[in-house]
């Protein structure tokens, strides 16, 4: 005879994998037509838009999935519709004013299937670490716990700080560059005078926030799989340490790198 525990925490983990279908579905066609989208204007950077709002759609459709909307999963999609429209709208009007990023004009020349490797290599991989991503979403929406204790206010104030950091550095960022007089010089002052990508720790903290928000929900070690992602790519894969080679040789870059941070925000060295 099966216990009610052990019924509920079945039904739960059936629910968990049903979000998951849906949202592998959900981002199959969503990512496809993307790259539809950059064939026809034939550069793949906007993948790096579709990123973004990926998530708000994903955070939306589990949210209209749900049996049970309690709180926690509304602030949840809330918080995560917020940070991926504005990354996605923040993306695309700097891709208005520039050509195709030079991380994917350099992918492109190693390839002997473009078209393909495009789909595969660019599309298809970003919606699987999209799914990774969103870990702890799929976890909080199966959360039936109807009121918010304090350690899911310590994750909205996490997120909160996260978004801080990550809004308001790609906004100075904007501002140096759009500056003529600023052309082939360093950014090193507003948030950049603390941490070298104080967007990059905008973005992890606020996927940790989000983590935070979901513990003690049924089976909330699984959200972990979130933040541990983005946190990986960011930190070792695709955001830092490509950003950083750019700079190799530049002696006021290197300059910076000493003084400065790389990630968490500190006071800079004298």
């Amino acid at each position: 005879r099966v216990s009610r525990s052990s019924w509920l925490q079945n039904s739960i983990m059936g629910s968990i994998v049903d979000l998951l279908v849906m949202s592998v579905v959900i981002v199959w066609v969503y990512m496809t037509l993307w790259y539809l989208y950059a064939l026809k204007f034939k550069r793949n950077d906007i993948a790096d838009v579709a990123w973004g709002l990926g998530f708000a759609v994903l955070a939306i459709a589990c949210l209209a999935r749900a049996d049970n909307l309690q709180p926690k999963a509304i602030i949840t999609a809330t918080l995560v519709v917020i940070w991926g429209s504005r990354l996605a709208i923040h993306i695309a009007l700097r891709h208005e004013k520039s050509p195709e990023d030079k991380r994917y004009q350099k992918m492109r020349e190693g390839w002997r299937h473009p078209r393909l490797q495009a789909y595969l290599n660019v599309f298809m991989l970003q919606g699987v670490f999209m799914l990774l991503v969103s870990a702890p979403i799929f976890v909080i929406m199966n959360d039936t716990t109807a009121t918010l204790a304090w350690y899911n206010w310590v994750g909205i104030c996490i997120w909160a700080v996260g978004f801080f950091f990550e809004s308001v550095s790609d906004y100075q960022l904007s501002r140096f560059i759009a500056n003529k007089s600023n052309k082939g010089k360093v950014m090193t002052i507003g948030l950049w005078k603390y941490s070298r990508h104080p967007n990059y720790f905008g973005e992890i903290s606020q996927w940790w926030g989000i983590f935070v928000i979901a513990l003690l929900s049924p089976y909330w070690p699984l959200a972990a799989i979130g933040p541990a992602t983005i946190t990986i790519l960011i930190l070792g894969v695709s955001g830092i340490p490509m950003l950083e080679k750019r700079y190799k040789g530049n002696k006021e870059y290197e300059k910076y790198q000493k003084a400065t941070s790389a990630f968490f925000p500190l006071p800079p060295k004298p």
